[in-house]
């Protein structure tokens, strides 16, 4: 009997499969690095047909060193969110590079939107503010650059879709269209509560309606493989975005679940159980939907986490690899002063600002390279204050224990500075694919098996440090960033 479950987690930096057992240990993964195009500066793009190809060879890797496809009881899909891929729907050929998350070419559109002062009706609709991060103008952009796309669009020719619904397509072999629900939530076309495309949203970013999927709960029935890709027809029964499937990989099925992922990006998620507005400018956003109930949650997104330490490393050429930061940090008494505001694709919540660009501050002819490595490190952890604080002015109660993942937290020293900054117990667990986990839990439920664990004990970091010499750090942060959104503010 088919007793495994593959997890399909398509990441911004790197496409996994991981096959879990009913204990949710994993039994193999496999993992492809992805390529990231900058065409001109504030652009980054993938190439869609890259992405397809990845997953499918990790996922036969990882298929057959877990025994076969025979012992594959269902698939679950986590994804970069807010991507978008535009291709054509009778043969699957993406139509141009995708427009990746991270991409800022549409700043000036949202900057006029805002300016004919929609947003408050925007947000109202989707709980997310009107920025170069969500989907919506993102799809319009290639609507309207792509020769003729936006004509074939409209006859219902092409496809518009985030990473879940582009790997969807293609793993049915084009049988299904569809977007999970949490997806959705990201694009700045549906309606949260009401969990539909809203057709003043379409019109407004100029999406036709016949270019977009389904939406679909986050676990249940949702196809199944082509047979010929992996052997055999393999149900899918699990997808959600990274964030929300990090949430549910750490146990967030119940209101009152914090936790915070540390990747490419980072993004503090709080579910709140029913729809909360912020008035701290966080996003309401879909923590999940199963059988037709749906789960509601507050978000504070970071741009720049462990792509700080990438550009420390590769940009920079300050450390050799990313581990070495953590020793480059403990080698100092004390930051000397020096703050990293890393601003390379804005700032994101609670400041919002697509204009923001990067910065170092505080150098004296004393500062070294240890320094700036020393300031990347640290701003994880003000970066999360800064979101922890939002939150408690939205209502949400400040965690006692504040649950992490992703690749940084294996850094001892961002760890225990985060404790002390945040004054919070810090937990990272034993098993850190929390996104691929979180799909392993859905598909699960969507394919009535059940699943225990994983085991291991937790690592634990608390806070030791003393409240004027945290108050002061914050101070100098504070000022930094202050000094970054008013160099913004007279550039625009």
């Amino acid at each position: 009997m088919p007793d495994l479950i593959l997890a399909i987690d398509q990441g911004t930096t790197s496409t996994r499969a991981i096959v879990f057992d009913q204990a949710l240990r994993p039994v193999a993964l496999k993992q492809i690095a992805l390529k990231q195009s900058y065409p001109q500066p504030g652009w980054v793009e993938h190439d869609a047909e890259e992405i397809w190809q990845a997953a499918l060879q990790t996922c036969r890797e990882a298929v057959r060193e877990a025994g076969g496809v025979e012992r594959i009881a269902a698939i679950g899909l986590t994804n970069q969110r807010e991507t978008v891929v535009l291709w054509e729907r009778a043969t699957g050929r993406p139509l141009a590079p995708a427009i990746v998350w991270q991409d800022r070419r549409t700043a000036e559109v949202c900057a006029g939107l805002r300016g004919q002062g929609l947003e408050d009706e925007v947000r109202a609709r989707t709980g997310l503010l009107l920025d170069p991060y969500f989907s919506a103008t993102k799809a319009a952009w290639l609507l309207d650059r792509v020769e003729g796309a936006r004509a074939r669009a409209e006859a219902g020719e092409l496809c518009l879709g985030t990473i879940d619904c582009w790997l969807m397509f293609r793993l049915t072999g084009g049988a299904r269209f569809q977007t999970d629900a949490s997806n959705a939530a990201r694009t700045l076309l549906m309606d949260l509560e009401r969990i539909q495309w809203d057709d003043r949203l379409l019109e407004l970013f100029r999406v036709p309606r016949a270019t977009l999927p389904e939406i679909v709960d986050c676990s249940g029935d949702l196809g199944e493989t082509e047979p010929s890709l992996l052997g055999r027809a393999v149900p899918i029964r699990g997808s959600a975005g990274d964030q929300q499937a990090a949430l549910i990989g750490h146990g967030g099925l119940e209101p009152g679940t914090v936790k915070i992922t540390y990747g490419t990006g980072a993004f503090l998620v709080a579910e709140t159980g029913a729809p909360k507005a912020s008035s701290a400018r966080l996003l309401t956003t879909l923590a999940w939907r199963v059988g037709g109930r749906a789960a509601y949650a507050l978000e504070g997104s970071i741009f720049f986490a462990g792509a700080t330490i990438g550009w420390l490393r590769d940009g920079l050429g300050l450390i050799g690899a990313s581990r070495d930061s953590e020793a480059a940090a403990q080698g100092l008494r004390d930051n000397g002063g020096v703050y990293l505001v890393p601003g390379f694709a804005g700032l994101g919540a609670p400041h919002w600002s697509a204009e923001a660009r990067a910065a170092i501050v505080g150098l004296t002819p004393d500062a070294g390279r240890s320094n700036v490595v020393r300031a990347g490190l640290e701003s994880l952890a003000y970066q999360t204050e800064d979101l922890l604080t939002a939150m408690a002015a939205d209502g949400v109660v400040r965690p006692k224990r504040l649950k992490v993942d992703g690749g940084v937290t294996a850094n001892a020293f961002a760890m225990q500075f985060l404790a002390d900054i945040c004054q919070v117990e810090v937990e990272r667990p034993a098993f850190q694919e929390m996104t691929a986990l979180g799909a392993a839990r859905l598909a699960a439920m969507g394919a009535g098996l059940e699943v225990s664990g994983p085991e291991g004990e937790p690592a634990e970091w608390k806070p030791r440090m003393g409240r004027n010499e945290r108050d002061r750090l914050l101070k100098g942060w504070r000022a930094a960033v202050r000094g970054v959104l008013e160099i913004a503010r007279a550039g625009a």
